[in-house]
């Protein structure tokens, strides 16, 4: 029973912080850090026992599972290199300068000084995801500290597995280099087994309550038999992960994969936030076992902070040293180097780690007590700094209006090769079907670029936002006729039941691709695409003169409004986009054979073949707009 009232106990003080979190624009992880810390003092707190076992078995693989799963494994592939460095390269460069800082201060043997640089060295995957997340870091950041993040705790377990080993014998390098050699061939293989064993059952299996309780124990099918053969568990879970992940749109159906994906938000949830909780409950009794451990207090004190100085140091100074062997499009700026230097938030893997340790290690409480202080303060000073860092170097997330424009160009392709398919699947009885299928097609592509141009509020709701608002009004009176329905008894409860679950999942889904207007008319926007121009946008002019400063010509002599503007770039002609009435650019197109359009809203830059379908970025010289 107090173990149920513990966990309840956990997850409410969970959700509660991070609701008050979240009205306050606060960071949830820190503020539930700091309520743990609290809590640890408090007399009448009873502190959860968090043992080596518990995070490390426990929690650790549905975490690591949970991030690596919607890793892409495109983008892991791409960033390799600068993620090899970091979770292979950094954490070695850490594990040596920490032991050498802590032989310095405090009198320990070598071994138990690797010991505590192995066990403060991988920043935490679940603090990484967390606090990248919340800064909005550009994307190519995010993905390198989630896929180091997630690989260094290979690396670090099993440096600290050969430091406890060399506490009592001696060990040479060569066995060391073979014993990380083999952590990470057999995590690799027993990962990728699990993976398709679980992928082959995921085929086959269409039940989303039956596929969803499988994935649950993916991460620990993966973890157990590879830590069983002395491999790296936790390198073998995102091995699965980034599998699985990447496999999933073809070995699952659509219904599967929505409530895997809901189930997992929820166990990511919780597990996450009571982590940053846990370790603010375990603060006073590690400094109580470091007091009573007999070492100086000053001793202390100075071990503690070197630690955690060095940690610092030393990941800014290997994430700028190493910035010359990282070439072309791997290699980071300066900029982004500096946030990725100071992105070095430890978690509960480095306080679970120094739990770990053997009891028989020399000056153990004070180790404990440094991994803690290291933990808390790269969560407070550098998990709490880098928004401001990030903002005071201008670094931010993707321009939302980029992802609209990708989106559009993507869908667009997509509903190309849907519509080829419905098409040849058809006979002619059947082309108002098509018809019909075609038209839903460009409805969903133009709502996409409805979300660019000037906000509604300018020129009025465009016409997917007025189709999704009355589709969501329609909804919501058909749930209350459901309902009126339900409960007069007229109607069995099931049948009742099914049609409210269908609207539920057409009200979730009406969302897509509607978002809210994205562009604002202060912020200049350049879309910052792969450019692979065809012969279109190479030969096009990157100056030409607007025929028209009041709008769509055409749409003004036939009384129509427009949603956006579109301007060609042969001789100037203003038109209405798709989802304007008119059509007038694409219908000038059709008319005159010019191939390329730019966008004639304030503040975009970017280019359109309608000839190739193919998106352009705008050259550096921008053609002058006037509706601005």
């Amino acid at each position: 029973m107090e173990m149920v009232i513990t966990i309840g106990l956990v997850a409410l003080v969970v959700v509660a912080t991070s609701v008050v979190a979240d009205r306050l624009h606060a960071s949830a992880p820190l503020l539930l850090m700091l309520v743990g810390l609290v809590g640890s003092v408090l007399p009448f707190v009873r502190v959860p026992a968090l043992s080596p076992e518990l995070v490390l078995v426990g929690l650790l693989p549905p975490l690591l599972y949970a991030t690596a799963v919607n890793t892409s494994l495109v983008d892991f592939r791409q960033n390799l290199p600068s993620i090899g460095l970091l979770s292979v390269g950094l954490v070695l460069f850490t594990v040596a300068g920490v032991g050498l800082v802590v032989r310095l201060v405090l009198d320990v043997p070598w071994a138990a000084a690797f010991a505590l640089g192995a066990v403060v060295a991988p920043p935490d995957a679940v603090a990484a995801s967390a606090v990248a997340r919340r800064v909005g870091l550009p994307r190519r950041i995010v993905t390198v500290l989630e896929g180091e993040s997630l690989v260094n705790d290979a690396t670090a377990l099993t440096s600290l597995r050969s430091a406890t080993i060399a506490l009592t014998v001696s060990l040479s390098a060569v066995s060391v280099g073979l014993d990380f050699l083999w952590a990470v061939l057999a995590a690799v293989a027993v990962g990728l087994v699990v993976a398709r064993l679980a992928g082959l059952a995921f085929r086959h299996l269409d039940e989303a309550p039956v596929t969803t309780a499988l994935s649950f124990i993916v991460p620990f099918a993966a973890y157990v038999p590879t830590e069983l053969v002395h491999g790296s568990g936790v390198l073998a879970v995102v091995v699965a992960g980034l599998a699985l992940g990447h496999r999933s749109p073809r070995d699952q159906g659509a219904e599967e994969r929505l409530a895997q994906r809901i189930n997992w938000s929820t166990v990511q949830f919780l597990l996450e936030n009571a982590v940053f909780l846990l370790i603010g409950l375990q603060a006073t009794s590690i400094v109580r076992a470091a007091a009573d451990s007999g070492h100086d207090a000053r001793v202390v004190v100075l071990s503690c902070v070197s630690a955690l100085a060095a940690v610092i140091v030393l990941r800014m100074v290997w994430v700028l040293a190493t910035r010359a062997i990282l070439r072309g499009r791997t290699a980071f700026t300066l900029r982004e180097s500096l946030v990725v230097g100071w992105a070095g938030m430890r978690g509960v893997v480095t306080l679970a780690a120094a739990l770990a340790l053997p009891a028989t290690t020399p000056g153990r409480p004070v180790l404990v007590l440094a991994a803690l202080v290291v933990t808390v303060g790269t969560l407070l000073l550098q998990g709490a700094t880098l928004p401001l860092l990030a903002r005071r170097l201008g670094l931010r997330g993707p321009d939302p209006r980029e992802d609209a424009i990708s989106t559009a160009v993507v869908l667009q392709k997509a509903a190309g090769a849907g519509i080829a398919a419905v098409e040849q699947l058809a006979g002619p009885e059947d082309r108002a079907v098509v018809d019909e299928l075609r038209a839903e097609a460009r409805r969903r592509v133009n709502g996409v670029w409805e979300r660019l141009g000037r906000p509604s509020s300018e020129h009025g709701a465009s016409p997917q936002r007025t189709r999704h608002d009355l589709r969501l009004a329609g909804l919501a009176a058909e749930r209350e006729e459901l309902l009126r329905i339900r409960d007069e008894a007229r109607v069995d409860q099931s049948v009742v039941s099914s049609i409210l679950n269908g609207i539920d999942l057409e009200e979730s889904l009406a969302g897509y691709l509607n978002g809210e207007d994205l562009a604002t008319s202060e912020v200049p926007f350049h879309a910052q695409l792969p450019d692979e121009p065809c012969e279109h946008l190479r030969s096009a002019p990157q100056v030409v003169a607007p025929s028209s400063l009041t709008g769509c010509p055409d749409c003004l002599r036939a009384g129509l409004t427009w949603v956006h503007l579109r301007m060609c770039l042969d001789c100037g002609n203003i038109g209405c986009c798709d989802s304007s009435p008119g059509r007038h650019a694409a219908a000038h197109f059709r008319a005159t054979g010019h191939p390329v359009m730019r966008s004639f809203e304030p503040g975009e830059s970017w280019r359109w073949c309608f000839v190739d379908e193919i998106l352009g970025t705008e050259p550096t010289e921008e053609t002058p707009t006037s509706l601005g």
